[in-house]
This record gives structure tokens, C-alpha cells and sequence, in this order.
């Protein structure tokens, strides 16, 4: 062929490539005006909430709401007396006769059991429900219950019913060290009758629930998830809202109410008389002279609330003497900069009920310092108060962002849910050169990113309005609706752009436990008369800046590493303990230390709060501490080589104590005979599931280790996956020179199997035994034949369901709670896979790490610091500091206490509980011996040869590092003139 004719049929086919994409283009243009046309059909206006058609039902309330959205309130009330229950179950039920003052028969209930109640409902329609109790003494933490109707939930919000318990400061006078710094109030339960609606414990609905009962007979059921209560009565009616201000003002006229005058009453807000939680306890501000006690030098409890008053339902009450009956305003010294462009709601309540409507959501907005809010701002808002006791209540509400914040709570799930769908076709790491036609193998993909895009847009409007500006709280919002526009407008993108949409998503969930965080502190309340004028606000130029300087000069003379009370010179009995971890648990173990050690022992403790890592040089200088506290597990045992450990077994009380704890959690302190530390924390790994995940894949729970193949197979099918972490747990805290302990999914296995680490004594790694090397194998197929990741985020991973199940440290229980809100409900924890024993039982060994209270060899008063530690590592000690922590912190601090009886005090959902309790009886602890840091490190070297160099065998690696570990046993052991 010429070369013209090569020219001219190169052009023929370009023409023809041309038509092609252009045909291509058409319908593609025309395919995706048909899904923004479907997508189009589907909008609705913002009120409606109507963006729930494109979602599976979940059976939240909204839905509920949707289903009855014909019916109205009945005009009936029911009373339901507890004692009249038609069926009970389960431990702790009991009748009682005019239990704490209350006339007539009570029923008290246990943390398990249901309790079923049969009514007669005369006219259908909605009803309010509210429970008359009484929290009686349980494990100090918020009461559960579920509610079912006619046997069944009505709606998945019913699964997690709070009623609050009573907490108040122990005593009426702040107590002082003996350098004059005010210590914190410690938090005990007053408790009291209380009448509680059912309603959102999570507070995404401002209204109390409706319950739609038709005519007839029901059955109210009440099932326990934790804390035992006293109930005396249920009540169904219908809750009557207040009126608005203004009628509320007429009808002060009408009463002949009169407003007062020269009246002006101060409450200082850290004398409150009650709060729902005992995290609201009164705080010190060191950061401003502004506040009321004030010094620049000492430390002063002057306010409450802060960032730990940033629940939703958390409420602060607080009693207020006035002289005689009439109207009051009311103002309240603030600092609300902690929420920028959201601002923080409260509900406004005076002796019980809210006064007009406009004090259901007070608001409460940004800004830097202290100034004084008036509650009605220019035209102050009156109150009627009685002469007499006045209890004045705020509880942190939503208020108008709750709405909003729910529909971005959906919006995520649904966003994870086609996340989930499209990795299932793409995997979490698609291929950019292949077009996976994500758009038609999913259903209702683009339909579902339209309507998000449009429940974001709308949400990222209306917070504009309700914030009066654009603020970062919008920012995130508008970029995921971007986002999801440009997927829509460019479908076949959507692989490539699938690790920002993932991105996006986590931020979005994010965003949304940050948003219903409304913190508020105060400083005081002030009521008065209308013609008073309330104080100045804020700090003045040159008051902050002497206040700047003074606090500058101090920190040249005031030891911030001191804890609490100094040890007197005179006092002949005195021990120095180290702590590494934050000044709010040193504080919190100071306070325990003089309200209870020193007063018992007449010891006393110069606690500092210190980096552990400086202990080692600090022991070889001989300036090290007489104990040292919650150290990590390998450091008792090399102390104890070297002779800078005391063995606690020379005491004589010594195996009483050692009953406190499992004997796995002593295991890694014993060397030699002795016993060179006592536990105080211990975790091992639980298995996470996502229950609707595994539901959906038709799978169940894996049980054993076969099990765990079968179930792999179909989530790789699926491209999801199982986690499992090669790296240390997420409890321990990495220091220089810190060992790696053994990987725990590795120990798992061989414990399963009969196998050992150390044999002859510790003298030689069993590594390179047959169990050893065939566990080894096992545990490198799952990362090379099955392709487990090796690092990864299980927290968010496990939220968006890439990796709905994953064996974990049990303490990530604690974050999930807190972390992941949009899933509450929608995963569990259970004992990990087992190994089939010949006899049909299954085995379900697993290692433990945590860590442990250690005495010095060079300890002048051994005595004192072995009281000490008993004391610390003690039943009562252990539960008071795991409740401050939790109190001081919120449920993700819960303390993983290696006391028994401890971890038995501790508010764990029983369920749960029962779950932890079943695999801790197979909870197995790893020696330490001479060298043995060498296994760990070795081991995981070993793994990556295999895994990642790929060229290696399993049988070959570890045999060859094995010869390591031998020979760094037999070395130590020769330094230490040990056996070999």
C-alpha cells in the first residue's frame, strides 16, 4: 500500500474511533441525565426529611414517627403501678413497702431481668411515658433499660433508655493540701425520687418519645442493660409544652405577680447542689483573674462544667435563697469558646418545669473569656421565683442543631453503606485503569449521592443561618456535597476517587462526634431584681496582663511535678512513688492517697508525676522513687536481674494478696521463684463483629479457627476484610528501650495448640519446636495466602464496615463506644476464635500485656511501700480510682483493672460483661526471662521475611531467627551467672 493510501485509511479509522466515542458519549450523557432525572424525582424540601426514601428501613424512630404520621395524642392518662407487673424475670426483683419515703409498693429491679406490665388502652394514639424511680446504689454509672411493646422494640432508640443517678460534692467546704492549693471535690451519689420521660439518650430528638398504642391490651415491657433501679410507677399521657413568653408575662399580670427590686443574689456555679454525672464536678481556671475565687499562685476551685458538661442530657442544678416572691432576672458569668460557629444549647428549668418556651433552648455562643450572658439578652427575660429555695436547672440540649445533626447521622450511614457496596465490586484499592461501572452495578448508587448531596447541601445552609456566618462547622459538609457532585456528574471517576470519598466519610463521622459536643462553663449565676444591674464581664487590659505576669514569676517557685500534700519533715514514716501517666490521674490518685492511705497508715506519699523512661538512670544515679507505678510488664523482671527489684514474696501476707489477681497476670513479674511486681492493668483481645454486616453476608460468628476460613473466603469475596494487628496493643505505651512483645494473634495460636515460648526453664526459645514452627506457618498464611492487612485503623475501618470484624485489644471497646455513635447497636465483642479440642471443646487460650507497680530494691521503708501497694492494687481502691477515671473522662477511660473483684465493680453492661468474663478464664500470661526482649523483635522479623521479601519459607525463618533468640538467652543468662 502506498503511502497515501496508509494516510488516508489511518484517517478512516480515526473518523471511525470518532463516531464510536462520540456514540459512547452520547449515550453516556444520556444515561446519566436519566439518573439525574431519577435523582431529581426524588428531591424534597428540607423539613420533610424525605431523603429517607433511598434508605433501607433501620427501624429508627424517625421511621416510627413516619409510619403513625396520621395519628395525634391521646387525650387519656394511664397510671401503671410497678408492683401490679403481670411477669418477672431474672435476679434481683423484689417488692418493697414505702421504700425511702415513698408511700405504697415499689418494685425493685437488678442490672438483668424483664418485668412485663399489662395495660388497657381506651382511646388510640400517641403517649408520652415517664418512669417515677429511684437509682439505688449499683456501680456508679448511668441505668439502662430497654423498652418493649407487645414483646417487641418499637423502635431502635428504645434499646438504650437512660435514667440518671444523683451526684453532689462529698462535702460542703473545699478541702486544702498543706501548700494551700484547693483539692478537688471528691463525687459521691444523693441519691433521690426522680420522675424521667423516656426520651433520645443520645439527644438527637429534643422532644420526649411517642409511643402509638391502639385500643386494647398491650404489654409495656422493661428490660435491664445495666444498673439495678427502683421503680414505683409508669405513666402514659401526653406532656403539655410551655407557652411562649409573652402569654407566660400576661399571665404574671394576671396572677398579680410584682417585680422586685434591689435584689441581687450571687451563687458561685462550683456550689451547685446536684448534677446528673459525676464528671460535672466543680474545676479550676487558672487562665483568667476574672473568676471568683481567684489567685495567681495556688490552685482555686472557681468554676464547673467546662469541657466535661458536653453531653447532651447532662444537667447542673443549683439552689437559690431568695428573699421574698415576686420576678427576677437572671445572668450567668460564661466562657463558651470552646465551640466556634455551632454554639452551645442549654434548657433552662426553675424548681422542675421549664418557665416559657424560649428557655427550652438557651443559647450560648462563641467567644474568647469570661463575659456575662442575661438570659433574654437587652429585655431581660423575668422569672418567677418563690420565697424560699429555689432550684434553678440547665441541661445540655441540641436544641435546634438536633434535627440537623440527625440527618447527618443518616446521611453517613448511608454514605458507609455505599461505600461498602462499592468496594464489595472495586476492593479498597481499585485498579485505575479498569472501568468497574460502579454506577450500574450498584443499585441506586447515583440516586442515593444525589439525595445526599442534597441533605448536606440543605444541612450546611441551615447551620449557616442558625451560626449567623459561614464557619469550619459547614466546611466539611460542603466538601463532601462537592464531592458527591462531581461523582454524580462523573460516575466513572468513582474508583480513582474512592480513598477520598473514604476520607471524606471518616471526616463526616467525625464531625458528627464533635457536633454534638456543647461544652459550657461557669463561674457564677446571678439573680436580681429588674432595676439591679449585673457586674462587669471579662478581663480588663491591665488586670489580664498583671495577671500574665504573676503566673509567669510563680512558675519559677511552684513545682508542678508535686502532687498533692508534700511530705512533712517531721513525719517519721514517708515514701516517694513515681507515676507516668497524666496529671488528671496523678491528681485523682493523690486525693485517694490523703483521703484514705495516709489516714490508715499514717504513711506518707510524695507522689510525682514523671516520663518513665527517666527511672533506669534515675535508679543507677540513686535518686530513684521507693515504688513506681503503672510501668510496662517487662521492666519488673530486668530490674530483677539486676538486683534493683525487691521481691514481694519475701512478705509474709504476700500469697493473700497474689489471690487478687488471675495467676496470668503475675506471670511476667515472676523470675527465679520470686515475684518482682504486683498487676494493675490487664487486657487481651476480644473478637468485634458487626452484627448487621455478618447479617447481610448471611454469616455468622465465627467460633473456631475453621470457621474463621470460611468466613474469610466470602469477605474476600466481598473485598472486606479481618482484622488482625501485627503490632503491639494499643493499651501499651512505647518508651526508648521498650520491648516488642510477641504478637498476640501469634501466641494465640501456639497457646491453642499445647505450644510454649521458653523451655527447660527459660533456658532456650521453643520456637523451633514443631507446634512452633507449624503456629508460625499458620499465622504467615493469613497474611500471605489470604492478604490480611498488616496496619490499619480498626476504629474507622470497623465504623464504615471495610472491616466489620477484627480480633482486638478488649479496651477498644471503650473508643467504639464513644468514637462511633452511628453504629451503636450494630456490633458486639465476644470470646476469639478457638482451636477444636478431640473431646469436642473448644479452646480459646490468648495472652494478656498491661502493667504493674513496682518497689525498688533501694526502698529505705519496704514496709511502707509494700502497705502501699497492697493498698493501690486493692479491691476498693482499684473500683474508686476506675470510677474517677470514668467520671473524670467518659466511658472511653473505662480501666482495665487486673483485680477481680475490681473489674467485677466496674459499669460494664452485664451482656458484655458476661462475654469478658468467659474469655478471661482462658487468659494466659508470657514469661519473661533473660534475653527474652530478643523474641518478640525476632519473631516479627521473622514474619516480615516471610510475608513481605515473599522469597523466603516460613519453616526457614523462623528456624534462622530462632538461632538469635538461643543465642541472646544463652548470653544474658552466662552475664547474669545463671544455669545455661
Amino acid at each position: 500500500m502506498t503511502l497515501k493510501g496508509k494516510i488516508r485509511l489511518k484517517k478512516w479509522t480515526l473518523s471511525a474511533v470518532g463516531v464510536v466515542i462520540a456514540a459512547g458519549l452520547l449515550l453516556f450523557w444520556s444515561r446519566m441525565d436519566a439518573d439525574n432525572a431519577s435523582g431529581a424525582g426524588e428531591k424534597q424540601t428540607f423539613t420533610d426529611g424525605s431523603w429517607k426514601s433511598l434508605q433501607q428501613g433501620r427501624g429508627d424512630y424517625s421511621e416510627y414517627l413516619a409510619k403513625n404520621k396520621n395519628a395525634v395524642f391521646a387525650d387519656r392518662e394511664i397510671i401503671v403501678e410497678a408492683s401490679e407487673y403481670a411477669k418477672a424475670e431474672g435476679e434481683g426483683i423484689e417488692k418493697i413497702d414505702h421504700f425511702e419515703g415513698k408511700s405504697g409498693v415499689s418494685l425493685k429491679t437488678g442490672e438483668q431481668g424483664r418485668v412485663d406490665w399489662t395495660i388497657n388502652v381506651a382511646e388510640a394514639g400517641f403517649y408520652n411515658i415517664s418512669v417515677q424511680y429511684y437509682p439505688i446504689e449499683g456501680k456508679s454509672s448511668s441505668i439502662e433499660r430497654s423498652l418493649l411493646i407487645d414483646g417487641e422494640l418499637p423502635f431502635e432508640e428504645a434499646e438504650y433508655l437512660q435514667f440518671d443517678r444523683v451526684w453532689d460534692n462529698e462535702l460542703d467546704q473545699i478541702k486544702r493540701d498543706n501548700r494551700g492549693n484547693d483539692l478537688r471535690p471528691q463525687q459521691f451519689e444523693r441519691p433521690e425520687w426522680r420522675e424521667d420521660l423516656l426520651e433520645d439518650s443520645n439527644g438527637y430528638y429534643a422532644d420526649p418519645f411517642r409511643f402509638y398504642l391502639t385500643s386494647g391490651t398491650h404489654t409495656l415491657s422493661f428490660v435491664s442493660q445495666r444498673e439495678p433501679m427502683v421503680i414505683r410507677q409508669l405513666k402514659l399521657f401526653q406532656v403539655k409544652r410551655p407557652a411562649t413568653y409573652e402569654d407566660t408575662f400576661k399571665r404574671f399580670h394576671i396572677d398579680g405577680l410584682k417585680e422586685t427590686a434591689g435584689q441581687m443574689i450571687t451563687v458561685q456555679g462550683e456550689d451547685a447542689r446536684a448534677k446528673s454525672s459525676p464528671t460535672l464536678y466543680p474545676q479550676t481556671e487558672r487562665a483568667s483573674a476574672t473568676v471568683t475565687p481567684y489567685s495567681p499562685k495556688l490552685i482555686r476551685v472557681n468554676t464547673i462544667g467546662g469541657y466535661n458538661w458536653r453531653i447532651p442530657g447532662q444537667w447542673i442544678e443549683w439552689e437559690v435563697d431568695v428573699p421574698e416572691t415576686g420576678l427576677y432576672k437572671i445572668g450567668m458569668k460564661v466562657k463558651q469558646q470552646f465551640v466556634r460557629g455551632l454554639y452551645s444549647t442549654r434548657r433552662l428549668l426553675i424548681n422542675g418545669e421549664v418557665p416559657f418556651q424560649e428557655a427550652e433552648q438557651v443559647p450560648f455562643r462563641y467567644e474568647s473569656g469570661y463575659r456575662i450572658d442575661v438570659m433574654g439578652g437587652d429585655e431581660p427575660y423575668l422569672f418567677e421565683l418563690k420565697k424560699g429555695k429555689n432550684i434553678i436547672r440547665l441541661e445540655d440540649t441540641l436544641g435546634e442543631f438536633a434535627p440537623l445533626i440527625r440527618e447527618v447521622k443518616d446521611s453517613l450511614f448511608n454514605l458507609n453503606a455505599m461505600y461498602r457496596k462499592i468496594i464489595m465490586i472495586t476492593g479498597a484499592s481499585p485498579d485505575k485503569f479498569r472501568d468497574y461501572r460502579v454506577d450500574q452495578q450498584v443499585p441506586n448508587l447515583l440516586e442515593t449521592f444525589k439525595s445526599e448531596q442534597e441533605r448536606l447541601t440543605a444541612v450546611s445552609k441551615e447551620l449557616r443561618r442558625l451560626s449567623g456566618g459561614s464557619s469550619d462547622s459547614e466546611a466539611l459538609l460542603k466538601t463532601m456535597s462537592l464531592q458527591l457532585g462531581e461523582l454524580i456528574d462523573n460516575p466513572d471517576t468513582i474508583p480513582r476517587r474512592l480513598v477520598a470519598f473514604k476520607t471524606n466519610t471518616g471526616g463526616l463521622g467525625t464531625w458528627l462526634q464533635k457536633a454534638i459536643e456543647m461544652p459550657l462553663q461557669i463561674d457564677e449565676i446571678y439573680v436580681a431584681s429588674p432595676d439591679k444591674k449585673f457586674p462587669a464581664s471579662g478581663d480588663g487590659f491591665f488586670a489580664g496582663l498583671k495577671h500574665e505576669f504573676a503566673t509567669f514569676n510563680y512558675s519559677f517557685v511552684i513545682d508542678y511535678n508535686q502532687i498533692g500534700n508534700a511530705s512533712e519533715k517531721n513525719n517519721q514514716r514517708s515514701i516517694t512513688v513515681w507515676i507516668g501517666s497524666g496529671r488528671d490521674q496523678a491528681n485523682t490518685l493523690k486525693a485517694m492517697i490523703d483521703e484514705t492511705f495516709t489516714p490508715e497508715t499514717g504513711i506518707n506519699v510524695n507522689l510525682k508525676l514523671v516520663q518513665m523512661n527517666t527511672l533506669l538512670p534515675a535508679t543507677l544515679a540513686g535518686r530513684g522513687p521507693d515504688v513506681a507505678m503503672q510501668i510496662g510488664i517487662d521492666i519488673p523482671v530486668n530490674y530483677a536481674m539486676r538486683k534493683a527489684a525487691a521481691d514481694l514474696t519475701q512478705f509474709p501476707d504476700y500469697q493473700d494478696v497474689a489471690q487478687w489477681f488471675r495467676p496470668s497476670a503475675l506471670v511476667p513479674f515472676s523470675y527465679q521463684k520470686g515475684v518482682y511486681a504486683l498487676p494493675e492493668t490487664q487486657t487481651f483481645n476480644m473478637l468485634f463483629y458487626r452484627k448487621d454486616i455478618l447479617k447481610e453476608l448471611g454469616l455468622e460468628v465465627p467460633q473456631t479457627w475453621d470457621d474463621v476460613y470460611k468466613l474469610l473466603a466470602v469477605l474476600n469475596k466481598n473485598h472486606m476484610q479481618l482484622g488482625m494487628p501485627i503490632s503491639a496493643p494499643a493499651t501499651s505505651v512505647p518508651v526508648p528501650g521498650q520491648n516488642i512483645p510477641p504478637n498476640p494473634i501469634f501466641a494465640t495460636l501456639l497457646m491453642q495448640n499445647g505450644g510454649q515460648f521458653y523451655r527447660n526453664d527459660g533456658k532456650e526459645s521453643d520456637l523451633d519446636s514443631r507446634i512452633g514452627v507449624e503456629t508460625f506457618k499458620t499465622w504467615t498464611d493469613f497474611y500471605s495466602d489470604y492478604k490480611l492487612e498488616r496496619e490499619f485503623d480498626f476504629a474507622n475501618r470497623f465504623r464504615t464496615g471495610e472491616m466489620p470484624i477484627g480480633i482486638v485489644d478488649y479496651t477498644t471497646y471503650n473508643q467504639l463506644s464513644v468514637f462511633a455513635p452511628e453504629i451503636r447497636g450494630m456490633w458486639g465483642f465476644v470470646p476469639i476464635p478457638g482451636t477444636k479440642q478431640q473431646d469436642g471443646t473448644i479452646r480459646r487460650d490468648t495472652p494478656s500485656t498491661g502493667s504493674g507497680t513496682l518497689m525498688l530494691n533501694g526502698a529505705k521503708d519496704k514496709d511502707a511501700a509494700w502497705q502501699f501497694m497492697k493498698w493501690w492494687t486493692g479491691k476498693e481502691a482499684q473500683t474508686n480510682y476506675g470510677r474517677e477515671m470514668e467520671a473524670l473522662m467518659g466511658a472511653s477511660a473505662r480501666y482495665p483493672t487486673a483485680n477481680i473483684k475490681a473489674l467485677d465493680s466496674l459499669p460494664w453492661p452485664l451482656a458484655d460483661y458476661e462475654s469478658l468474663k468467659e474469655e478471661f478464664e482462658w487468659v494466659r500470661g508470657i514469661p519473661e526471662v533473660p534475653g527474652g526482649y530478643f523474641t518478640g523483635r525476632h519473631l516479627q522479623n521473622a514474619f516480615l521475611k516471610v510475608v513481605v521479601s515473599a522469597n523466603t519459607e516460613a519453616r526457614e525463618a523462623i528456624l534462622d531467627y530462632v538461632q538469635y533468640i538461643h543465642e541472646e538467652i544463652h548470653a544474658k543468662r552466662k552475664e547474669f551467672g545463671l544455669p545455661e
